[in-house]
Protein backbone atom coordinates (compact mmCIF):
# COMPACT_ATOMS: atom_id res chain seq x y z
CA UNK A 1 0.00 0.00 0.00
CA UNK A 2 0.92 3.53 -0.44
CA UNK A 3 3.58 5.17 1.83
CA UNK A 4 3.17 8.85 2.40
CA UNK A 5 6.42 10.29 4.08
CA UNK A 6 6.71 13.72 6.67
CA UNK A 7 10.03 15.27 7.02
CA UNK A 8 11.68 18.02 8.55
CA UNK A 9 9.42 18.11 11.88
CA UNK A 10 10.14 18.64 15.45
CA UNK A 11 7.98 15.73 16.44
CA UNK A 12 6.54 15.25 20.18
CA UNK A 13 5.85 12.05 20.40
CA UNK A 14 4.93 11.77 23.70
CA UNK A 15 6.18 8.41 24.48
CA UNK A 16 6.49 7.99 28.01
CA UNK A 17 9.91 6.38 28.59
CA UNK A 18 11.59 8.69 25.86
CA UNK A 19 14.57 10.20 27.26
CA UNK A 20 13.86 13.65 26.31
CA UNK A 21 10.88 16.05 27.57
CA UNK A 22 7.60 15.23 25.19
CA UNK A 23 9.69 12.58 23.50
CA UNK A 24 11.31 15.03 21.08
CA UNK A 25 12.91 14.75 18.32
CA UNK A 26 14.58 17.58 16.47
CA UNK A 27 14.47 17.20 12.72
CA UNK A 28 12.22 14.21 13.00
CA UNK A 29 10.28 12.09 9.99
CA UNK A 30 7.64 10.15 10.11
CA UNK A 31 6.17 7.88 7.65
CA UNK A 32 2.57 6.24 7.34
CA UNK A 33 1.33 3.34 5.73
CA UNK A 34 -2.22 2.07 5.77
CA UNK A 35 -3.48 4.50 8.23
CA UNK A 36 -0.57 3.14 10.53
CA UNK A 37 2.95 4.67 12.14
CA UNK A 38 4.91 2.81 9.77
CA UNK A 39 8.67 4.60 11.42
CA UNK A 40 9.26 7.78 13.35
CA UNK A 41 12.67 9.13 14.17
CA UNK A 42 15.35 11.60 13.37
CA UNK A 43 15.58 11.93 9.41
CA UNK A 44 19.05 11.16 9.35
CA UNK A 45 18.03 7.61 10.74
CA UNK A 46 15.69 7.19 7.92
CA UNK A 47 15.57 3.72 6.52
CA UNK A 48 16.86 3.83 2.57
CA UNK A 49 13.21 1.57 1.92
CA UNK A 50 11.26 4.69 3.19
CA UNK A 51 12.81 7.11 0.28
CA UNK A 52 10.67 5.68 -2.47
CA UNK A 53 7.37 7.59 -0.46
CA UNK A 54 4.32 7.64 -2.98
CA UNK A 55 4.01 11.12 -1.48
CA UNK A 56 6.63 13.27 0.38
CA UNK A 57 5.70 16.68 2.94
CA UNK A 58 8.37 19.10 3.99
CA UNK A 59 6.75 20.18 7.46
CA UNK A 60 8.59 23.00 7.19
CA UNK A 61 9.68 22.38 10.34
CA UNK A 62 6.39 22.43 12.40
CA UNK A 63 5.51 20.92 15.60
CA UNK A 64 4.16 17.87 14.86
CA UNK A 65 2.32 16.21 17.98
CA UNK A 66 -0.10 13.03 18.52
CA UNK A 67 -3.61 13.86 17.60
CA UNK A 68 -5.21 15.47 20.81
CA UNK A 69 -7.90 13.60 22.49
CA UNK A 70 -10.78 14.91 24.44
CA UNK A 71 -11.89 11.86 26.92
CA UNK A 72 -14.95 13.41 28.26
CA UNK A 73 -17.70 15.81 26.75
CA UNK A 74 -21.35 15.92 26.83
CA UNK A 75 -21.29 17.33 23.57
CA UNK A 76 -25.23 16.08 22.02
CA UNK A 77 -27.33 18.42 23.49
CA UNK A 78 -30.02 20.85 22.54
CA UNK A 79 -30.36 24.40 23.31
CA UNK A 80 -28.28 26.25 25.62
CA UNK A 81 -28.26 27.18 29.57
CA UNK A 82 -27.12 31.12 28.95
CA UNK A 83 -29.72 32.74 31.61
CA UNK A 84 -28.28 30.04 34.08
CA UNK A 85 -24.86 31.31 33.55
CA UNK A 86 -26.23 34.61 34.23
CA UNK A 87 -27.70 33.71 37.58
CA UNK A 88 -24.56 32.41 38.68
CA UNK A 89 -23.35 35.30 38.36
CA UNK A 90 -26.44 36.80 40.36
CA UNK A 91 -25.07 34.65 43.35
CA UNK A 92 -27.03 31.28 42.59
CA UNK A 93 -25.60 28.24 43.45
CA UNK A 94 -24.92 24.68 40.85
CA UNK A 95 -27.07 22.76 43.42
CA UNK A 96 -29.74 25.85 44.15
CA UNK A 97 -30.14 25.87 39.87
CA UNK A 98 -30.48 22.42 39.74
CA UNK A 99 -33.05 21.74 42.33
CA UNK A 100 -35.26 24.42 41.11
CA UNK A 101 -35.36 22.50 38.06
CA UNK A 102 -32.66 23.86 35.72
CA UNK A 103 -29.40 22.76 35.11
CA UNK A 104 -29.07 19.43 33.71
CA UNK A 105 -33.16 19.07 33.40
CA UNK A 106 -33.26 21.99 31.23
CA UNK A 107 -31.51 20.30 29.05
CA UNK A 108 -33.18 17.88 29.10
CA UNK A 109 -36.26 19.26 27.90
CA UNK A 110 -34.55 21.10 24.94
CA UNK A 111 -32.88 17.78 23.79
CA UNK A 112 -36.07 15.48 23.99
CA UNK A 113 -37.96 17.98 21.91
CA UNK A 114 -35.50 17.84 19.35
CA UNK A 115 -35.36 15.25 16.56
CA UNK A 116 -31.86 13.94 15.36
CA UNK A 117 -31.32 15.76 12.31
CA UNK A 118 -31.23 19.05 14.84
CA UNK A 119 -29.38 17.48 16.70
CA UNK A 120 -27.08 16.74 14.54
CA UNK A 121 -26.77 20.13 13.10
CA UNK A 122 -25.89 21.90 16.80
CA UNK A 123 -23.76 19.31 17.74
CA UNK A 124 -21.69 19.29 14.56
CA UNK A 125 -20.76 23.16 15.28
CA UNK A 126 -19.51 21.86 18.57
CA UNK A 127 -17.46 18.82 16.91
CA UNK A 128 -15.64 20.81 14.07
CA UNK A 129 -14.71 23.83 16.57
CA UNK A 130 -12.74 20.99 18.43
CA UNK A 131 -11.44 18.84 15.50
CA UNK A 132 -10.09 22.68 14.17
CA UNK A 133 -8.33 23.18 17.54
CA UNK A 134 -6.17 19.59 16.97
CA UNK A 135 -8.70 16.85 18.26
CA UNK A 136 -8.72 13.48 16.33
CA UNK A 137 -11.03 11.66 19.29
CA UNK A 138 -13.76 12.49 21.04
CA UNK A 139 -15.82 10.82 23.77
CA UNK A 140 -19.49 11.72 23.60
CA UNK A 141 -22.04 10.76 26.83
CA UNK A 142 -25.55 10.87 26.63
CA UNK A 143 -27.37 11.82 29.83
CA UNK A 144 -29.83 14.46 28.65
CA UNK A 145 -31.99 12.19 27.43
CA UNK A 146 -32.58 10.09 30.62
CA UNK A 147 -35.25 7.36 28.30
CA UNK A 148 -34.56 4.70 26.30
CA UNK A 149 -35.92 6.86 23.61
CA UNK A 150 -34.36 9.63 23.82
CA UNK A 151 -31.22 8.04 25.45
CA UNK A 152 -30.81 5.78 21.84
CA UNK A 153 -31.31 9.16 19.71
CA UNK A 154 -28.25 10.30 21.38
CA UNK A 155 -25.95 8.01 20.76
CA UNK A 156 -27.40 7.59 17.63
CA UNK A 157 -26.35 10.96 16.97
CA UNK A 158 -22.79 10.61 18.36
CA UNK A 159 -22.17 8.04 15.72
CA UNK A 160 -23.74 9.65 12.75
CA UNK A 161 -21.26 12.33 13.88
CA UNK A 162 -18.22 9.94 13.56
CA UNK A 163 -19.29 9.05 9.91
CA UNK A 164 -20.20 12.41 9.08
CA UNK A 165 -17.64 14.74 10.04
CA UNK A 166 -14.70 12.54 9.56
CA UNK A 167 -13.54 11.81 13.25
CA UNK A 168 -13.31 8.99 15.97
CA UNK A 169 -16.08 8.93 18.45
CA UNK A 170 -16.15 6.98 21.40
CA UNK A 171 -19.80 6.92 23.05
CA UNK A 172 -20.56 6.82 27.02
CA UNK A 173 -24.00 6.07 28.43
CA UNK A 174 -24.81 8.18 31.44
CA UNK A 175 -28.30 7.43 31.87
CA UNK A 176 -27.54 8.14 35.78
CA UNK A 177 -27.14 11.87 34.70
CA UNK A 178 -29.75 13.13 36.54
CA UNK A 179 -33.33 12.01 37.87
CA UNK A 180 -36.24 13.08 34.84
CA UNK A 181 -39.14 14.25 36.02
CA UNK A 182 -41.38 11.53 35.51
CA UNK A 183 -39.46 9.52 38.25
CA UNK A 184 -39.49 12.29 40.70
CA UNK A 185 -38.81 11.19 44.23
CA UNK A 186 -38.21 7.72 42.81
CA UNK A 187 -34.79 7.55 42.19
CA UNK A 188 -33.95 3.89 43.05
CA UNK A 189 -36.96 2.70 40.61
CA UNK A 190 -35.39 5.65 37.87
CA UNK A 191 -31.74 3.54 38.60
CA UNK A 192 -33.64 0.46 37.64
CA UNK A 193 -34.81 1.58 34.25
CA UNK A 194 -30.95 2.77 33.72
CA UNK A 195 -30.74 -0.62 34.31
CA UNK A 196 -32.92 -2.15 32.40
CA UNK A 197 -31.89 0.38 29.26
CA UNK A 198 -28.34 -0.32 28.82
CA UNK A 199 -28.93 -4.24 27.80
CA UNK A 200 -31.07 -2.60 24.92
CA UNK A 201 -28.70 -0.31 23.67
CA UNK A 202 -26.00 -2.26 23.86
CA UNK A 203 -27.30 -4.51 21.92
CA UNK A 204 -27.93 -2.07 18.97
CA UNK A 205 -24.35 -1.13 18.95
CA UNK A 206 -24.50 2.11 20.27
CA UNK A 207 -22.62 1.86 24.00
CA UNK A 208 -18.67 1.78 24.16
CA UNK A 209 -18.56 2.33 27.99
CA UNK A 210 -20.91 3.26 31.29
CA UNK A 211 -20.66 6.48 33.22
CA UNK A 212 -22.56 8.06 36.10
CA UNK A 213 -23.13 11.05 38.04
CA UNK A 214 -22.12 10.06 41.70
CA UNK A 215 -23.43 13.28 43.61
CA UNK A 216 -25.58 14.63 46.33
CA UNK A 217 -28.09 16.26 44.01
CA UNK A 218 -27.51 13.14 41.91
CA UNK A 219 -27.38 9.18 42.49
CA UNK A 220 -25.78 7.73 45.51
CA UNK A 221 -22.90 5.18 46.16
CA UNK A 222 -25.53 2.47 45.99
CA UNK A 223 -27.28 3.51 42.83
CA UNK A 224 -24.60 4.06 41.27
CA UNK A 225 -22.65 -0.09 42.43
CA UNK A 226 -26.32 -0.84 40.40
CA UNK A 227 -25.20 0.70 37.42
CA UNK A 228 -21.84 -0.65 37.32
CA UNK A 229 -22.78 -4.30 38.14
CA UNK A 230 -25.38 -3.92 35.02
CA UNK A 231 -22.01 -2.78 33.11
CA UNK A 232 -20.12 -5.64 34.11
CA UNK A 233 -22.55 -8.23 32.94
CA UNK A 234 -22.17 -6.93 30.23
CA UNK A 235 -18.65 -6.54 29.93
CA UNK A 236 -18.52 -2.76 29.59
CA UNK A 237 -15.79 -0.59 31.26
CA UNK A 238 -16.97 1.71 33.37
CA UNK A 239 -16.12 5.77 34.44
CA UNK A 240 -17.23 8.09 36.88
CA UNK A 241 -18.12 11.86 37.62
CA UNK A 242 -16.61 11.68 41.26
CA UNK A 243 -15.78 14.25 43.87
CA UNK A 244 -16.66 17.25 42.48
CA UNK A 245 -18.97 18.97 45.03
CA UNK A 246 -18.30 16.65 47.59
CA UNK A 247 -16.28 13.64 48.75
CA UNK A 248 -18.87 10.60 48.33
CA UNK A 249 -15.97 7.93 48.06
CA UNK A 250 -17.11 7.14 45.01
CA UNK A 251 -13.43 7.10 43.86
CA UNK A 252 -12.82 3.92 45.30
CA UNK A 253 -16.37 2.33 44.07
CA UNK A 254 -15.06 3.53 40.83
CA UNK A 255 -11.46 1.98 41.26
CA UNK A 256 -13.27 -1.34 42.70
CA UNK A 257 -14.59 -1.74 39.56
CA UNK A 258 -11.60 -1.33 37.66
CA UNK A 259 -12.97 2.48 36.30
CA UNK A 260 -11.33 3.40 32.92
CA UNK A 261 -11.39 6.91 34.38
CA UNK A 262 -12.52 9.44 37.60
CA UNK A 263 -13.49 12.88 36.43
CA UNK A 264 -13.52 16.25 38.32
CA UNK A 265 -12.16 14.81 41.57
CA UNK A 266 -11.97 18.43 43.36
CA UNK A 267 -12.76 16.69 46.83
CA UNK A 268 -10.77 13.23 45.98
CA UNK A 269 -9.21 11.96 49.13
CA UNK A 270 -6.01 9.83 49.81
CA UNK A 271 -7.83 6.94 49.81
CA UNK A 272 -9.33 7.65 46.65
CA UNK A 273 -5.99 8.57 44.96
CA UNK A 274 -4.35 5.09 46.58
CA UNK A 275 -7.66 2.94 44.70
CA UNK A 276 -7.65 4.83 41.82
CA UNK A 277 -3.35 4.45 41.16
CA UNK A 278 -4.14 0.20 42.30
CA UNK A 279 -6.81 0.11 40.02
CA UNK A 280 -4.46 1.94 37.08
CA UNK A 281 -7.62 4.41 36.64
CA UNK A 282 -6.80 7.96 34.66
CA UNK A 283 -7.95 11.23 36.75
CA UNK A 284 -9.66 13.51 34.26
CA UNK A 285 -9.20 17.24 35.58
CA UNK A 286 -11.96 19.49 33.89
CA UNK A 287 -10.80 22.97 34.29
CA UNK A 288 -13.71 24.54 32.47
CA UNK A 289 -16.12 23.77 34.75
CA UNK A 290 -14.26 24.70 37.45
CA UNK A 291 -13.45 28.01 35.79
CA UNK A 292 -17.35 28.40 34.88
CA UNK A 293 -18.84 27.30 38.43
CA UNK A 294 -16.04 29.28 40.54
CA UNK A 295 -15.09 26.65 42.50
CA UNK A 296 -12.31 27.73 44.77
CA UNK A 297 -10.77 23.74 45.77
CA UNK A 298 -8.94 22.49 43.18
CA UNK A 299 -8.11 18.85 42.82
CA UNK A 300 -5.20 17.46 44.74
CA UNK A 301 -2.79 17.16 41.87
CA UNK A 302 0.28 16.78 44.10
CA UNK A 303 -1.27 13.94 45.73
CA UNK A 304 -2.72 12.20 42.48
CA UNK A 305 1.31 12.96 41.39
CA UNK A 306 2.77 10.90 44.80
CA UNK A 307 0.43 8.02 44.11
CA UNK A 308 1.31 8.03 40.33
CA UNK A 309 -2.11 8.57 39.01
CA UNK A 310 -2.33 9.50 34.97
CA UNK A 311 -3.59 12.89 34.70
CA UNK A 312 -5.88 13.74 31.69
CA UNK A 313 -7.27 17.08 30.71
CA UNK A 314 -10.40 17.14 28.69
CA UNK A 315 -13.21 19.77 28.05
CA UNK A 316 -15.98 18.98 29.47
CA UNK A 317 -17.96 20.33 26.85
CA UNK A 318 -21.56 20.90 28.14
CA UNK A 319 -24.09 23.95 28.52
CA UNK A 320 -24.18 24.37 31.39
CA UNK A 321 -21.09 24.16 33.59
CA UNK A 322 -18.62 24.37 30.57
CA UNK A 323 -19.89 25.55 27.29
CA UNK A 324 -15.97 24.85 25.75
CA UNK A 325 -14.94 23.03 22.38
CA UNK A 326 -11.04 24.21 23.29
CA UNK A 327 -8.45 21.78 24.40
CA UNK A 328 -5.94 23.80 24.07
CA UNK A 329 -7.80 26.74 26.22
CA UNK A 330 -8.56 23.81 28.48
CA UNK A 331 -4.45 22.66 28.69
CA UNK A 332 -3.45 26.68 29.47
CA UNK A 333 -6.30 26.23 31.97
CA UNK A 334 -5.14 23.19 33.33
CA UNK A 335 -1.85 24.78 33.88
CA UNK A 336 -2.54 28.21 35.44
CA UNK A 337 -5.51 26.79 37.70
CA UNK A 338 -4.15 23.24 38.73
CA UNK A 339 -0.56 23.47 38.33
CA UNK A 340 0.26 21.19 35.86
CA UNK A 341 3.34 21.32 34.06
CA UNK A 342 3.25 22.07 29.95
CA UNK A 343 4.39 18.50 29.07
CA UNK A 344 1.89 17.08 31.68
CA UNK A 345 -0.77 19.29 30.09
CA UNK A 346 0.15 17.97 26.13
CA UNK A 347 0.49 14.04 27.91
CA UNK A 348 -3.14 15.18 29.90
CA UNK A 349 -4.71 15.34 25.71
CA UNK A 350 -2.63 12.57 24.07
CA UNK A 351 -1.57 9.69 26.05
CA UNK A 352 -3.24 9.34 28.98
CA UNK A 353 -6.60 10.89 27.28
CA UNK A 354 -6.69 7.83 25.60
CA UNK A 355 -5.77 5.30 28.60
CA UNK A 356 -8.94 7.54 30.01
CA UNK A 357 -10.89 6.17 27.12
CA UNK A 358 -9.50 2.81 26.76
CA UNK A 359 -7.66 2.92 23.51
CA UNK A 360 -4.06 1.91 23.14
CA UNK A 361 -3.74 2.33 19.90
CA UNK A 362 -3.25 6.30 19.68
CA UNK A 363 -2.41 9.41 21.70
CA UNK A 364 1.52 8.47 21.39
CA UNK A 365 3.41 8.66 17.74
CA UNK A 366 5.20 5.23 17.89
CA UNK A 367 5.62 2.28 14.94
CA UNK A 368 2.33 0.44 14.60
CA UNK A 369 0.20 3.16 16.27
CA UNK A 370 -2.70 5.43 14.01
CA UNK A 371 -1.61 8.11 12.48
CA UNK A 372 -3.39 10.45 14.01
CA UNK A 373 -1.39 13.81 14.52
CA UNK A 374 -1.26 17.35 14.33
CA UNK A 375 1.26 20.00 12.71
CA UNK A 376 1.58 23.29 14.22
CA UNK A 377 3.07 26.61 13.97
CA UNK A 378 5.27 26.12 17.23
CA UNK A 379 8.98 25.56 17.88
CA UNK A 380 8.40 24.51 21.80
CA UNK A 381 5.86 21.99 22.60
CA UNK A 382 4.99 24.35 25.52
CA UNK A 383 3.33 27.07 23.17
CA UNK A 384 0.19 24.97 22.88
CA UNK A 385 -0.36 25.75 26.75
CA UNK A 386 1.03 28.78 26.72
CA UNK A 387 -1.36 31.18 24.55
CA UNK A 388 -4.64 32.20 25.10
CA UNK A 389 -7.07 32.68 22.25
CA UNK A 390 -4.41 31.61 19.55
CA UNK A 391 -4.90 28.20 17.64
CA UNK A 392 -1.55 27.56 15.86
CA UNK A 393 -2.85 24.56 14.32
CA UNK A 394 -1.63 24.09 10.91
CA UNK A 395 -2.96 20.31 9.48
CA UNK A 396 -4.56 17.43 11.06
CA UNK A 397 -3.98 13.84 10.22
CA UNK A 398 -6.54 11.29 10.77
CA UNK A 399 -4.72 7.39 10.14
CA UNK A 400 -2.39 9.62 7.76
CA UNK A 401 -4.94 11.86 5.50
CA UNK A 402 -4.44 15.39 5.94
CA UNK A 403 -8.51 16.77 6.85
Amino acid sequence: MALHLWTNALIATMAPDAPEPYGLIPDGALAVQDGRIAWVGPRKDLPLALDDAATAYDAQGALVTPGLIDCHTHLVYAGDRATEFEARLNGASYEEIARAGGGVLSTVRATRAADEDSLIRQSARRLRALRAGGATTVEIKSGYGLSQEHEAKCLRVARRLAEEEDLSVRTTFLGAHALPPEFAGRPDDYIAEVCRMLPVLRAEGLVDAVDAFCEGIAFSPAQTQRVFEAARALGLPVKLHAEQLSDSAGAQLAASYGALSCDHLEWLNEDGARAMAQAGSVAVLLPGAFYCLRETRVPPVDLLRRYGVPLAVATDCNPGTSPCTSLLLMMNMACTLFGLTPQEALAGVTRNAARALGLADRGVLARGLRADFVLWDAHNPAELSYALGINPRRVTCIEGQPA
